[in-house]
């Protein structure tokens, strides 16, 4: 799969978050993370939750059940999860987002790039 992210975003530590068809790049501060992802295949994430996350819709689809509530987003389109409200989703292959986590550690970078 080709990637969608210009070349300074794909210079960025690409995330260690282990998704099989996923490249996620890291873009790390002191209050939180960015990171812009790729997906090559469908992933389902079983219900969870975090710090607050806000993303918006590149490429695809995805479906994200948010506190009992489904709803599906597109391309231009854009979600918010709030700060510990249990969530589950469902990734389809050719998806691509960039997404805000409002925690500084949610994610690691790959020890080798």
């Amino acid at each position: 799969m080709k990637s969608i992210f210009p070349e300074p975003i794909r210079k960025l530590p690409q995330a260690d978050i282990p998704l099989d068809g996923l490249k996620a790049y890291l873009s790390q501060a002191e209050s939180h993370q960015i990171l812009f992802m790729e997906f090559a295949k469908d992933v389902e994430l079983p219900e969870h939750s975090h710090a607050a996350q806000w993303g918006i819709v590149v490429e695809g689809q995805l479906e994200i059940v948010v506190d009992g509530e489904p709803r599906t987003y597109r391309k231009g389109e854009h979600y918010h999860i709030p700060a510990g409200v249990r969530h589950s989703s469902k990734i389809h292959a050719g998806y691509a987002d960039v997404t805000f986590f409002d925690q500084p550690d949610r994610y690691s970078p790959k020890s080798d790039r």
